[in-house]
């Protein structure tokens, strides 16, 4: 691809390179660059990719995309954001994939990947669409599962991604939206049909500093879509609303006034019922997903369908046969015994309180927490999420979740300083292993043990090392240790 057309939606500062130059692939990573690459040089948070310039001239780049100019004598384009330049670059590269399917982003703090797991769903079933998924969990393209990193990929990556989604015949893609991806421009030159506003509780304060400045950062997806759906019960939802800059559509479990609505409200042990109202249709909906964020998950993905014109009946039958996500209220098998083990990604204040209190509401005996706070991360939420746990828990197990670079004896302080005016009992056990074992053997009959903060992950971060740690193997292995213990003592 010649310069001029790579740059076509760029705006230069200044262009010292021929346009006509043949371009033979973008990169920002100076490992990767081979002879004729265009290499653009992020000004990163934690290295200057100014620095590995010489490296990319070295290894053979025909151009170099910059913010400051380069001391050696080398084709470049100077530009005032480098990394905004490289998602429009990016998009132009794979021939801007997004702009051939329907768009859907989902942000917020919590409810983002069950949400697009169920409006996925719901496409599939009303639509016959092929619908691509990018999201916490893994990356999808109709069933195929695919490996993910973190909620939103790269500009590049992402680019790339939806260029395959595109080839194989997708016709939506469905993705997580997270607040870093709108600020560091990973989410730029995406036409978004139809932006979900879920809830804002606190997280990511360490990056975004102030509540009003994380609320702002997703707000950014509401002046980049043709309709935003937004969850009129969320306090932080008009500061969204008045910095939107596309149609509004609002639903709401509490409000009368919002364009879809939930009333009648049943809350079971194996799912929610409930009534739609959508102006002047009714319809009852199942969905089977226990808990009362569940119905504010359900009412974003309803509200969001109907802005693609799918009829509410149909949307109402999809959701009778939906699923939960791995990770989410998940039932662990426990075979013999008479108490249940949830896994749950409640890593937050609000998903910790709403996962607790949703337990609560169909526990027959006591509900044991066993959880944590990520190192290298908000620090601010560990004592809240601490009192919560004293609060809402019968018996709390505080442990590690990940603790990566920070010392988890510190982060487990932390917590703890919440707990201490909280009447209910807790226990401090760091090894997470370990801290499940305890669980188990001190519940009793009808008690729910919730372990929660790692979901679906399979790996526990210590230092900068992932160690494999998957809760359900935890939980099976201890049943099986206790199994051949009994066994073992029956044989003497």
């Amino acid at each position: 691809m010649k310069l001029k057309d790579l740059l076509a939606a760029v705006e230069p500062l200044e262009l010292c390179a021929d346009p006509e130059l043949e371009i033979s692939g973008v990169r920002y990573d100076s490992r990767s660059v081979r002879p004729g690459d265009m290499f653009v040089a992020i000004t990163g948070y934690q290295t200057d990719g100014h620095l590995y310039i010489p490296r990319a001239i070295a290894a053979g780049a025909g151009v170099i995309v910059c913010e400051k100019r380069p001391e050696r004598d080398i084709p470049f384009v100077r530009v005032a954001s480098t990394r905004a330049a490289l998602a429009s670059l990016s998009a132009v590269w794979f021939g801007r994939p997004a702009d051939s399917m329907c768009m859907i982003g989902v942000t917020g703090t919590n409810g983002k990947t069950t949400t697009t797991y169920l409006l996925k769903h719901v496409l599939e079933q009303t639509l016959g669409a092929k619908v691509g998924l990018i999201g916490t969990i893994q990356n999808m393209i109709a069933d195929e599962v695919l490996p993910t990193e973190r909620t939103t990929p790269g500009c590049y990556e992402l680019q790339k991604l939806f260029a395959r989604m595109r080839d194989a015949g997708c016709t939506h893609v469905i993705m997580e939206v997270s607040s870093h991806a709108l600020v560091l421009h990973r989410a730029d030159e995406i036409p978004f049909a139809v932006g979900i506003f879920t809830n804002l509780t606190e997280d990511h304060l360490d990056f975004h500093k102030t509540m009003d400045a994380y609320c702002d950062a997703k707000a950014m997806l509401f002046t980049r879509c043709k309709t935003g759906v937004l969850n009129l019960d969320d306090p932080y939802e008009p500061r969204i609303a008045a910095q939107a800059d596309c149609r509004i559509r609002t639903f709401s479990a509490q409000q009368s006034g919002a364009d879809v609505a939930a009333g009648s409200i049943r809350l079971m042990p194996d799912r929610v019922e409930m009534e739609i109202a959508s102006g002047a249709e009714r319809c009852r909906m199942q969905l089977g997903i226990p808990g009362a964020f569940s119905v504010y998950n359900a009412l974003g993905v309803v509200t969001a369908a109907q802005a693609l014109d799918i009829p509410l009946g149909q949307i109402a039958d999809a959701m009778k046969t939906a699923k939960g996500v791995k990770g989410r209220a998940e039932v662990v098998p426990t075979p013999g015994k008479d108490y249940t083990v949830l896994i749950d990604y409640s890593h937050t204040p609000d998903s910790l309180e709403n996962i607790l209190k949703t337990v609560r509401g169909f526990c027959r005996g006591r509900v044991i927490a066993v959880f944590g706070c990520g190192g290298d991360r908000d620090p601010f939420k560990r004592p809240i999420m601490g009192r919560i746990a004293g609060e809402l828990a019968d018996v709390s197990v505080v442990t590690s979740d990940n603790p990566r670079t920070e010392d988890p004896y510190a982060i487990l302080d932390q917590i703890v300083a919440g707990m201490k005016d909280c009447k209910n009992p807790y226990e401090v056990i760091e090894n997470r292993e370990q801290a499940i074992a305890w669980a188990m053997a001190h519940a009793r009959k009808d008690d729910v043990i919730v372990l929660c903060g790692k979901g679906h992950e399979t790996y526990q971060e210590i230092g900068h090392e992932k160690r494999h740690l998957d809760e359900r193997e935890v939980v099976a292995a201890l049943l099986e240790r206790e199994h051949e213990g009994t066994d073992t003592q029956t044989d003497r």
